[in-house]
């Protein structure tokens, strides 16, 4: 909770509030009758951040209404930002090797051409994902795409924003003659959005989708247990009464009235599994926060991809302040996951998955060239 104690003081502060730390993880704060007002705490108040409170202090957490409370001070300041890191940028001394052990390709064979020196152009967005089923979870997530090739940033974000932070108050200029690649347009930035945003806030909920399918199934056991007991009293004395040669009118009747029961238990049993479904049904939201176009300089490798009779070249780069390779990207999905595949046609770049056999008919086809359909049997995409 340290990172949100120093967003928490820094807000306060530039909004006028006098703040002073205490133990544990606490701040103390004078604020003046606006800033009262929109968070709904006294003009002296303490604020208490981590799992043990200071005296008389309010919890502040990510799931807290304290999120809200900050979103009507902040309001839209701060949610597109621009910054420039001009940091020494020195050629690895082994590219070779660099490449080797960050481009893994299933089908296809790479020759590095060449490094130069260039500049990127990053984007780091963030969200807040709230996922509510028996429980809730919130969060925030960061995804950073290197809009010169596409590559997504997932082992190199902390890095970046860690430096982006300490040298927040510094005003770099752009160089004059640095030649940067365009920006997206906004479809473009959606469609990769709706790709990759899902399987990393996936991912981010792991612990808690497992925990929540654990009281599930206990849950379902519970019930099957408890009616499967219900069932077999009614089959046994079913069986019972159907063992007598001659039944009486009042045997006849409690027949009648178990076979009743069996229906009524078998009902019951759909309508309670019905209500779990619905009890452990998840809803997740995610909104957008905050926007930080990244410009600095890189080592740019070359990369020439050979496919059967076609090539194709590749820009990745590498970057100074992490000393890692960007992962090339999955055209298709933007997943972390490697190795990639390459495609026929067009030479994409793409997991096994998006380069796999259609689930009808069994044609290997690009989920790129064709992401809508099989081209051979018209198979919809899943």
């Amino acid at each position: 909770m340290a990172e949100l104690l120093s967003f928490v003081e820094k807000v306060l502060e530039t909004e006028g509030a006098v703040t002073e730390r205490i133990a544990p993880d606490g701040l103390e704060v004078m604020i003046p009758p606006a800033l009262q007002q929109a968070l709904e705490i006294p003009e002296l108040a303490r604020l208490g951040f981590g799992a043990e409170l200071p005296e008389h202090a309010q919890r502040v957490t990510l799931e807290s209404d304290w999120m809200n409370r900050l979103k009507r001070v902040v309001g839209t300041h701060g949610r597109l930002a621009r910054q420039i890191l001009d940091v020494d940028s020195v050629a690895p001394s082994n590219p070779e090797r660099i490449v080797e052990h960050t481009l893994e390709l299933t089908n296809a064979t790479y020759r590095l051409k060449g490094v130069t020196p260039a500049w990127t152009r990053y984007l780091i967005i963030a969200f807040r994902y709230s996922a509510i089923s028996d429980e809730k979870r919130d969060g925030i997530l960061h995804l950073g795409i290197n809009l010169n090739n596409g590559s997504i940033l997932d082992n190199l974000l902390d890095p970046l924003l860690y430096t982006a932070a300490e040298a927040a108050s510094e005003h770099t200029i752009l160089p004059e003659g640095i030649q940067l690649c365009s920006p997206w347009g906004m479809a473009r930035l959606t469609t990769v959005l709706n790709r990759a945003l899902p399987t990393r806030i996936r991912h981010c909920l792991g612990r808690f989708l497992c925990s929540m399918r654990q009281r599930q199934e206990r849950d379902l056991r519970r019930i099957f247990n408890y009616h499967s007991e219900l069932r077999q009293e009614a089959l046994e004395r079913m069986r019972q009464l159907q063992q007598k040669p001659d039944l009486t009118e009042r045997q006849r009747s409690e027949q009648k009235h178990t076979e009743q029961r069996l229906q009524a238990i078998l009902r019951e049993y759909q309508a309670k599994v019905g209500d779990l479904r619905q009890k452990y049904a998840m809803n997740v939201e995610c909104r957008w926060i905050q926007t930080l176009e990244l410009i600095m300089p890189v080592q740019r490798f070359e990369i020439s991809i050979r496919r059967r009779k076609g090539e194709r070249r590749i820009a990745l780069d590498w970057n100074p302040l992490t000393r890692k390779l960007e992962p090339a990207p999955c055209e298709y999905s933007y997943t972390w996951e490697r190795p990639r595949s390459v495609c026929d046609d067009q030479l994409h770049l793409v997991t096994p998955k998006a380069y796999g056999p259609c689930t009808q008919c069994g044609k290997v086809y690009c989920r790129v060239c064709h992401p809508r359909k099989c081209p051979k049997c018209g198979h919809v995409t899943g």
